[in-house]
């Protein structure tokens, strides 16, 4: 449906608020996703925001949508994990949107994970580092990690399911923050329960602080390959837009007090 077509209006604006990063690969990262993005759909009013280290800040970003015109906009928080920051900070932000603009209809998108073209992304990172499945060799599922629970049970299911789609002798999570194991530990106790090789798969959305961590750790440990964050890979492009025609779908503004 175009303009001029009975029944057509815009499209919804789409805010992909991500975590941030004083490493400029992170923003890098961000924009190269979202470029992708737009060349899948193109027309969308495709914007970022970022929770902390960058410009602009979702407040921000919300208020140049709200004076540009906007009615409404979709909120997607560019995270693989629901943990703190889309759960408390970013509800905050739209809230306080709200009581500044009350007329601009917020659409709130699940996070990026989990969702099954994650598991592509993964397994394609890893093919891209050499990394083969295969009996003699185990795989580490490492992410930033978080205080929060079921952000940490969901990188756990994440390794679950990618055991089952590959001959991996075995599959566990490791955590480069907050929780344990951390991705040294990983390596290291698979290593110790036979696996004759170790390959560590970085579930990260853009290179950064936490990434380098991953990285050292896990060589130091032993590991014989590490796979580059996710990065700007067709289907991290596709994820967010499954998010966002969701919740357009919904038509649901979930802001929370």
């Amino acid at each position: 449906m175009s303009a001029g077509t009975p029944g057509w209006r815009p499209s919804a604006p789409l805010l992909a608020v991500a975590h941030g990063s004083r490493d400029p690969r992170s923003a890098e990262t961000v924009a190269a996703v979202l470029d992708r993005v737009r060349a899948l759909r193109p027309g969308l009013d495709v914007r970022a925001a970022y929770l902390d280290h960058v410009a602009p800040g979702a407040d921000e970003a919300l208020g140049e949508l709200a004076s540009g015109g906007a009615g409404e906009a979709v909120v997607l928080p560019m995270l693989l994990t629901a943990a703190y920051h889309s759960k408390v900070d970013l509800p905050r932000a739209l809230a306080a949107a709200r009581g500044r603009s009350p007329w601009l209809r917020v659409h709130y998108a699940d996070t990026l994970g989990p969702h099954p073209l994650l598991l592509d992304a993964v397994e394609r990172r890893l093919a891209e580092a050499g990394a083969d499945a295969g009996p003699g060799t185990a795989l580490v599922l490492a992410s930033a990690g978080s205080s929060d629970p079921e952000a940490n049970a969901t990188v756990g299911a994440l390794a679950e399911r990618l055991a089952e789609r590959g001959p991996w002798r075995e599959v566990v999570a490791a955590f480069a923050s907050a929780s344990r194991p951390s991705p040294g530990e990983a390596v290291a106790a698979l290593l110790g329960r036979g696996a004759r090789r170790v390959a560590v798969a970085t579930y990260l959305l853009a290179p950064g602080f936490f990434a380098d961590r991953i990285r050292s750790q896990s060589l130091s440990a032993g590991a014989s390959v590490v796979s580059e964050a996710l990065g700007d890979v067709p289907e991290l492009a596709r994820v967010v837009l499954d998010r966002y025609d969701a919740a357009v779908a919904a038509r649901r503004a979930v802001v929370r007090a």
